[in-house]
């Protein structure tokens, strides 16, 4: 079995633009004298790899730590897709998709209303992908929207760089941040070897 992290890192990973800068406090340092090491931090919620859950666009949608857990694993399929997918786009890739879909488009991978539409009427329980977000800034609030009252997850800044297309095994869950609209995750693939 081979163990992908597909996790960026919560702390260096650049921000979404408006949401506020990550911040590191050492609060107690063994270097300084204390008798132990201790850091707090500040964050958004949206921040590295993280899961949106409904209520992030939806009043009445699950917070993160209402989701049902099986939510955050099981067979998913990565998928190399070239910029902004349409309705059309998204009927050809459910066509060969497990109920998680990862999109891998070197940071700009999003889902157009019309394709979350589709994706609405499909049996897709979560939707992934390695840019900031999974809506083009002009489809930004309709996309989630969609998303967020059809219930399913969206999985967003994926490292997807040294990841093949096709169907694996995911482990995606979230920080449990009890009534919030998001959480930071560990994303991890799990790839059957092919053996002699």
């Amino acid at each position: 079995m081979i163990i992908h992290d597909i996790s960026k890192d919560t702390l260096t990973c650049k921000v979404f633009d408006g949401d506020p800068k990550t911040e590191v406090t050492k609060v107690k340092s063994i270097k300084n004298g204390d008798d132990y090491n201790l850091s707090a931090i500040s964050i958004s919620t949206h921040t590295g790899t993280h899961i949106d859950a409904p209520l992030h666009f939806s009043d009445d949608g699950s917070s993160i730590s209402k989701m049902r857990l099986n939510t955050f694993t099981g067979k998913c399929t990565v998928v190399t897709v070239n910029g902004i997918l349409t309705g059309e786009d998204m009927d050809k890739i459910l066509a060969h998709s497990r109920k998680k879909l990862l999109l891998h488009g070197n940071g700009k991978a999003f889902v157009t209303a019309f394709a979350a539409r589709v994706l609405a009427d499909s049996d897709v329980a979560m939707i992934g992908t390695d840019a900031q977000s999974i809506a083009p800034e002009f489809d930004e609030n309709e996309t989630h929207k969609i998303l967020a009252e059809a219930g399913i997850a969206i999985l967003e800044n994926l490292d997807l760089s040294d990841i093949s297309d096709g169907d694996y095994e995911l482990f995606a869950f979230p920080i449990k941040l009890g009534g919030l609209e998001a959480a930071p995750c560990r994303a991890i693939l799990f790839e059957q070897e092919r053996g002699l």
